[in-house]
């Protein structure tokens, strides 16, 4: 197991959650788009709304395709004046 392996298990433990549904990969995908796309602070915020739409019924992995490719046409110029 990885140190992300380790941690997603420990965390679905104290949040009663099965590890085995956290799709790991899309969301560090999904931040990583933010990330460079968008602005850095705004890759956990939108992990937070992926977590929110997907507690609320959305497909996870769907779901962080679209915000993903939402992230990948948004306009640079919007995101290149904002602090980081």
């Amino acid at each position: 197991m990885t140190v992300m392996d380790d941690w997603v298990t420990a965390a679905c433990a104290e949040l009663g959650l099965d590890p085995a549904e956290v799709p790991v990969p899309a969301v560090l995908d999904l931040a990583r788009d933010v990330a460079h796309q968008v602005l850095r602070p705004g890759a956990p915020v939108t992990a937070y709304l992926l977590g929110v739409a997907v507690g609320r019924g959305a497909e996870p992995a769907a779901t962080a395709a679209r915000l993903g490719e939402l992230a990948a046409v948004w306009p640079v110029a919007l995101g290149s004046d904002q602090p980081d």
